[in-house]
């Protein structure tokens, strides 16, 4: 911990596995991660001293998807909690979304994830934050995640910052989901959850590298003038769904040589050895098929379906996101792409698609 002020969470597992199921789905990559891999990069970083760990994510599923570390229960995730822990770090889970039955949630006890984030879903906002809430009843430290902070309303930032005040949220995060946060909007957001919170209560961020701008806003976001807490997100490499995220060896280093931080930048690096085997699939990074999306305030899915299952070019795909209906900008599906072809004179490609 720096200063025992700023904590870095580290969601290489989470986010790398939504990364490796999201390219699976659109057909980049078949590659996923195995128990050895799991179990190997939760043991590095343990001895990394990270402060918070994020094993996964918890989803309603009647499959086995342990190989994108995404589980069924907290009991489940909670099995990948090392027996030997590190006195200090935190271990997390993520609900994907509030449809978990409350009853089927067990108080938090003695082995379980101590803390749990939850995907606040836009088009169920008080729902999410009942469901955080109930959480925080049950005993764990909830961290209140609204995706695309970008899009919300004064009013309903308002409602995060008054639920997470309620329930006694362990942090309240802004997240850059599409990754066109800038500096100021960093500042807009670092004040108004600042003068609004408890003063118990942290302020978390979460950055994607779309504008290659995950560091350069992390620094921005730690420097603020705040006694508060905070806490930061990254993960190894940036893995991560799109562009991916900031990059805990390198937000690591520049707390050791800054702020007195006391990572072991060795256990990092050996993290770092298993999930650079992932990166020549190609599965994140900066593209500019990753950066147009950004620039158009749009979901990145859409890009990456219309240049690598229909084959687009640049410039198409710019044009596409400089007209496309505003209602469709934050919903992508598949069907939605296919509306988009076919309303810029493109559905033949959608018809060809089908028939294969």
């Amino acid at each position: 911990m720096v200063n025992e002020r700023i904590q870095v969470l580290d969601c290489t597992l989470r986010d790398g596995g939504l990364g490796l199921e999201d390219a699976a789905k659109s057909g980049l990559s078949s590659v996923c991660f195995d128990s050895e891999a799991i179990d190997r990069v939760t043991n590095h970083l343990k001895h990394s001293r990270i402060d918070i760990i994020e094993l996964g994510s918890i989803e309603i599923t009647g499959d086995d998807r342990r190989k994108y570390a995404i589980y069924r229960d907290i009991e489940s995730i909670s099995k990948v909690v090392p027996k030997d822990r590190t006195e200090n770090q935190m271990y997390a889970a993520l609900y994907r979304g509030p449809d978990t039955p409350m009853d089927d949630i067990p108080q938090r006890q003695e082995g379980y994830c101590e803390a749990v984030r939850v995907i606040i879903r836009y088009s169920e906002l008080r729902k999410s934050l009942d469901f955080c809430k109930g959480l925080a009843v049950k005993g764990y430290k909830v961290f209140v995640q609204p995706m695309l902070t970008m899009r919300y309303t004064d009013q309903e930032i308002q409602m995060c910052i008054d639920a997470s005040n309620d329930m006694g949220a362990y942090a309240l995060y802004f997240v850059d989901s599409y990754g066109y946060m800038n500096e100021q909007d960093i500042s807009r957001f670092f004040e108004r959850y600042d003068s609004g919170l408890d003063p118990s209560i942290r302020i978390g961020f979460h950055a994607h590298n779309n504008m290659n701008l995950a560091f350069s806003n992390a620094i921005s976001f730690i420097q603020k003038d705040s006694a508060r807490n905070l806490v930061v997100d990254s993960c190894i490499l940036g893995i991560g769904q799109g562009a991916g995220n900031l990059q805990t060896e390198i937000i690591t280093d520049y707390l050791n040589c800054n702020l007195r931080g006391n990572y072991n930048y060795n256990a990092i690096l050996e993290a770092c050895e298993i999930i650079e085997k992932y990166w020549a699939q190609n599965i994140w990074g900066y593209s500019v098929t990753r950066l147009l999306p950004a620039i158009h305030k749009t979901a990145y899915k859409y890009s990456v379906d219309l240049r690598n299952r229909y084959g687009l070019s640049l410039m198409a795909i710019n044009h596409i996101f400089s007209n496309m209906p505003e209602e469709l900008r934050h919903r992508y599906t598949p069907e939605n792409t296919i509306r988009l072809l076919a309303i810029f004179g493109y559905g033949n490609l959608a018809n060809n698609k089908s028939e294969e």
